[in-house]
């Protein structure tokens, strides 16, 4: 069998509505060469997903143990085939064309990522609606990447060759993976290039309703932990919501083009 171009690594664990509206949106991709990898961290059963969804490459893995989130994407990069990894969270979801945009660009880059739509969801018999909406557009600038976090993970993608330089996602630092993995890239001299379009859809709830939102004790620990291996200094603790607020941040907006067209995603078995 030919192998894909792309490896799209999913983590999941008890997200199977959301986990299957991403394999929807992935399923409707105006281009196809791409594997599915996704990795449950020892929740709830998706093999539905591979039997509603059979003309994709999907590979279903369950690990022996729970690896917890970066512990997954590392579980992923094991099996993936392709020259490409693209990398999604299991509640997020990418418009039509957003894979082939990002295999064009990625053409004369090693690592490429997208400006994004933060959206808190609304869910109604299984049908997720988006309640609000907002853009999470920054440049590409070395200075706010000391500072902050302007790099969302979903939708992005890289060639698969950077692990060989880097080394595999750091599993210590934990919530700051994705922050890592971008400084690394970045201060490896990786080619890095920022598409001004909001092709991928976020899932944040700004009350705490996922990892990405939740500011606590443990996580200033993950978050010292990185700042000492990047020698970064002190670094407040923030969320996505409560960066954009800082006036530095705000100065580094850009623009950015609003891809999607609102309509839920409805995936296959609802």
């Amino acid at each position: 069998m030919k192998k894909p171009l792309v490896s799209v690594i999913i983590p999941t664990y008890n997200r199977l509505g959301p986990l299957s509206e991403l394999v929807e949106s992935l399923s409707r991709q105006t281009l196809q060469d791409f594997e599915i990898i996704i990795v449950n961290d020892r929740g709830e059963r998706v093999d539905r997903i591979p039997i509603l969804y059979p003309e994709l490459h999907i590979k279903q893995i369950t690990p022996s143990q729970k690896l917890h989130h970066v512990g997954c994407r590392n579980e992923g990069l094991a099996h993936a085939e392709g020259t490409f990894i693209m990398l999604c969270d299991d509640d997020d979801f990418v418009v039509p064309d957003h894979v082939e945009r990002m295999v064009s660009a990625i053409q004369d880059a090693d690592f490429v990522y997208t400006d994004v739509e933060m959206v808190d969801f609304i869910a109604d018999n299984g049908v997720r609606y988006p309640q609000s909406r907002t853009i999470f557009a920054y440049e590409l600038d070395r200075e706010l990447i000391r500072k902050f976090n302007p790099y969302i993970s979903s939708g992005s993608m890289y060639r698969k060759e950077i692990h060989k330089r880097i080394g595999s996602f750091d599993e210590e630092v934990h919530n700051y993976w994705d922050w890592d993995f971008f400084l690394q890239v970045i201060n490896n001299g990786f080619t890095v290039k920022k598409l001004p379009v909001a092709s991928t859809i976020y899932a944040f709830t700004p009350n705490g309703g996922n990892i990405s939102a939740e500011l606590n004790e443990r996580r200033q620990v993950y978050l010292q932990r990185f700042s000492d291996k990047h020698q970064l200094g002190s670094l407040s603790q923030e969320n996505f919501w409560t960066m954009m607020e800082h006036p530095f941040v705000k100065s580094k907006r850009a623009q950015s083009k609003i891809v999607w067209d609102g309509k839920p995603v409805i995936y296959r078995g609802l």
